[in-house]
């Protein structure tokens, strides 16, 4: 198994540290709104990834965080933080805020069908393992406190700018993270804010004297630490990650344990939608309940992702997504065509082992996806299942046929008859139900409209 790490920047054989044991850790959401598609596509991704690593007799152990404080509008440090923006918003507590869109993310996991992670980690869960670390750093001599908060002085750190291949020398002011004339460096951030007098912050712990709140970047290294020990096998994260958030974890990890955080980076593209920035300003965000208003399922719209990369921008159409929807009715009224002929029920085939080298080179799906439509007429039950267990796209339909034959035999008697209206009394009562009737030389068979 290959994947693009992003540090190295190319293809490396993926070896865990434990087959029995690999260690991921996702990013996941800070949660003050609904998640639209393009916020989603990062865990479709990554539940490609886990299914992979199964396929491989992989036994994964993964740790997906919950962001619910520290994270300020800029992804520097200053602005407002998020929960805070959105309890404004809707007029509740950022507690409520925070439990209610917690809510809407798992249950757009459940939607999607992708695997729950090992463990959900709540960033307000790991306070006191966040100031442990904080007092590391701080002992370590990686810090210094400023009017606003404790930073880490990334000057301490030789090897800050290599993850992400930062220019330090030219980096300016405000072009990565926002600059206090207090800063040492441009790239020196905040692992704990102070709350000034006056300020509005429910949430707020009693810390080094003072109340505050952890910086946005502290809670991975904190859980990482506590709930997987370093270094885990594979981070993930998108590639808006990478220049901060990430090289920033990396630095608190060193700074507090001397040690590498993670074995393997993987990083994400965006969704663009018909060629622009998902954004609320344009008008343009689309969630998992629009997909399904307007005649999608969940399961259309991770075939369409999985046409692409996950290292590849990709663009947003209705007009695709139909497409991919189409792709998907045909794969399932392929198996609905052998539950009714028993034709390839069983047999042996080397189209499994051939699907899983394709995910396993870097999870190429579009490649895995061109494959089973070349293979599609001597495909196996079999094969069709372990395909499903792979991507998690509802493929297999119900078997109706034992229930639907009858009401089959009685539409052909009445054509052989000329009975034309009962005929197509039947048909449209079975098109009501989103079933057509294919009728061939060998019979007539039904398949799924939707």
């Amino acid at each position: 198994m290959k994947l693009y790490n992003t540090p190295a920047r190319k293809l490396e054989e993926f070896k865990p540290q434990d087959p029995s044991n690999v260690k991921i850790y996702t990013c996941g959401p800070t949660v003050y709104s609904t998640p639209h598609i393009g916020n989603y596509a990062a865990y479709i991704y990554w539940d490609l990834l886990i299914r992979t690593l199964k396929a491989n007799g992989y036994t994964v152990h993964r740790v997906l965080n919950l962001t619910d404080v520290g994270h300020l509008t800029s992804d520097g440090d200053t602005g407002e933080d998020k929960l805070e923006k959105g309890a404004k918003r809707e007029g509740k507590t950022v507690w409520e805020i925070a439990d209610s869109y917690i809510s809407v993310f798992k249950n757009g996991f459940e939607k999607l069908g992708l695997i729950e992670p090992t463990k959900w980690a709540r960033a307000t869960d790991y306070i006191k393992q966040s100031e442990a670390l904080v007092e590391k750093l701080i002992d370590n001599g990686f810090t210094y406190e400023i009017s606003d908060g404790v930073y880490y002085n990334t000057s301490k750190f030789a090897n800050y700018a290599d993850f992400a291949h930062l220019d330090l020398d030219n980096l300016k002011a405000g072009a990565r993270v926002a600059f206090s004339s207090e800063k040492k460096n441009p790239s020196d951030f905040a692992v704990w804010k102070f709350i000034k007098e006056g300020e509005d912050h429910a949430m707020r712990w009693d810390f080094l004297g003072r109340p505050g709140y952890p910086g946005w970047h502290l809670e991975c290294s904190s859980i990482i630490h506590t709930e997987l020990q370093e270094p885990i096998d594979i981070h993930t994260g998108g590639i808006d990650h990478i220049p901060v958030h990430h090289t920033n974890e990396i630095a608190q990890t060193y700074g507090a344990y001397n040690k590498i955080l993670a074995n393997t980076w993987l990083h994400c593209n965006f969704i663009t939608i018909n060629g622009e920035k998902i954004s609320k300003s344009l008008g343009n965000i689309i969630t998992l309940e629009d997909l399904e208003t307007n005649g999608y399922t969940c399961a259309d719209y991770k075939l369409w992702l999985y046409q692409g990369h996950y290292r590849s921008e990709r663009n947003f159409t209705w007009d695709d997504l139909a497409a991919a929807r189409n792709r998907r009715l045909s794969w399932r009224n392929k198996i609905a065509l052998i539950f009714q002929t028993n034709e390839h029920v069983l047999g042996e085939s080397d189209f499994k082992a051939k699907l899983l080298t394709a995910l396993n080179d870097d999870l190429n799906s579009s490649a895995a996806f061109a494959l089973i439509d070349a293979s599609i007429e001597q495909m196996t039950l079999d094969d069709w299942q372990y395909a499903n267990e792979l991507f998690g796209l509802d493929l297999i339909p119900e078997d109706i046929t034992a229930k639907i034959l009858p009401r089959i035999k009685e539409r052909n008697a009445a054509r052989d008859k000329k009975d034309w209206p009962t005929a197509d009394n039947i048909r449209d009562e079975l098109l009501s139900d989103n079933i057509s009737l294919l009728d061939t030389p060998n019979g007539t068979f039904w398949q799924l409209t939707k």
